[in-house]
């Protein structure tokens, strides 16, 4: 009897503390005031952007998207979780997601992503009356691509064949009365500070050798103010307005992509990170070690790779390597320049370390790309071996 009642007992605490921890999770958490009085809110695995006025709404989403100025709120929504999403259905996926959150999913936007809301970026800048304040999830490392990269994607006449989740999201809060076409030139302008912050951390295509501009899945909604005294009709790049989204832009998506996947300067500081993309990889360099130098244990080679992966004088060489790749590639540069800078570079790299340099053999991609790698693998190769004699 004392055991059934103790099981009793213990599954209503479970049931309690279940029950607990579900009103916890949908709970509202206020993130920020905007300059507009709307607030920003965490509930669940969403961020929502309640608005207390109306607003005027443009946006790449699906469900409800568009130029709106009828919306009641905006919001973000992690769905990792969510089974069974196709792109059929990914609409009324966020029609309910709207619902649970308390919202009319007729009065309402949204957009999905893989990002997690704990790290969601928030950044503002003022300059006299104008406010501007980004909103950003986001993630580059798995699915990032160029502009133009090659893709296998053509379904003409069919609608709504593809779905994935967004990656970088933004919502852009431009406390302005700002025309329609203008909040289409803000949106330009917000695009091109995305990309500037992929660019300056360097983050790479996954789907080619050239960096990133943004992932295959980003969405982005920009919001204005209709009520606003402050009617401005300039959003490019020699506005005031266009200066202060590309600041907030860059700043919010740099802290996203840090909190999401630890993206930042000092990760970027890698010999691997900087040739990744030109597919330098651990285990290509491995094989080219046994190829040259025989055999060797993996968890050695692994040992020595990770500690010369950040030394300075190699990640600054391969840097400046791989920018005269991609100068090639883009035409900047001949083959004949490729060919003497890179040697000249090999040179000077090798030199640090006392070793022989490699030559490149022909003004081409991947010859040159095995060239390095191959000082690579010499100076690890040198390395071991005085280990092994010391």
């Amino acid at each position: 009897m004392k055991k059934s009642y103790l099981r009793l007992g213990l599954l209503l605490a479970a049931i309690f503390y279940y029950s607990l921890a579900q009103c916890m999770a949908n709970e509202r958490v206020d993130l920020y005031t905007l300059s507009t009085g709307d607030t920003v809110y965490r509930q669940d695995t969403s961020v929502v952007v309640a608005f207390k006025k109306p607003r005027a709404v443009l946006s790449t989403s699906v469900f409800n998207g568009g130029y709106r100025d009828d919306l009641q709120a905006v919001f973000n929504h992690d769905m990792k979780k969510a089974t069974g999403v196709t792109a059929e259905n990914y609409p009324d996926y966020l029609g309910n997601v709207a619902k649970n959150l308390g919202l009319n999913p007729k009065r309402v936007t949204g957009m999905g992503t893989a990002a997690s809301m704990d790290n969601v970026a928030i950044k503002s800048e003022s300059y006299q009356t104008l406010t501007v304040t980004a909103i950003v999830t986001g993630g580059v490392e798995g699915n990032g691509g160029r502009a133009g990269d090659p893709t296998e994607y053509f379904l003409p006449g069919k609608k709504r064949t593809l779905y994935k989740p967004g990656t970088i999201n933004i919502m852009l809060m431009l406390d302005a009365d700002i025309p329609p076409a203008i909040m289409a030139r803000a949106l330009v302008t917000c695009t091109e500070a995305k990309t500037a912050a992929l660019q300056e951390l360097m983050a790479g295509s996954r789907f080619s050798s050239g960096l990133a501009t943004g992932s295959g899945t980003d969405q982005t909604m920009i919001i204005t103010n209709p009520g606003s005294s402050l009617y401005l009709e300039d959003a490019g790049k020699h506005s005031k307005l266009g200066e202060l989204i590309g600041r907030t832009v860059k700043q919010a998506v740099k802290e996203a992509l840090l909190r999401q996947t630890g993206l930042s300067p000092q990760k970027q500081h890698s010999v691997l990170r900087r040739m990744n993309r030109y597919g330098v990889t651990e285990e290509t360099l491995y094989q080219q070690y046994l190829q040259e130098y025989g055999m060797i244990d993996k968890q050695r080679f692994s040992k020595s790779l990770r500690q010369l992966d950040k030394e300075p004088a190699l990640v600054t060489g391969s840097s400046l390597y791989v920018h005269l790749l991609d100068q090639f590639q883009w035409e900047l540069l001949t083959g004949d320049e490729l060919t003497q800078a890179g040697n000249e570079l090999l040179v000077l790299t090798a030199g640090k370390y006392h070793v022989s340099p490699p030559a490149i053999a022909s003004a081409e991609v991947m010859p040159a790309v095995q060239t390095w790698s191959s000082l690579v693998v010499k100076i690890l190769a040198d390395r071991i071996h005085t280990e092994s004699q010391g």
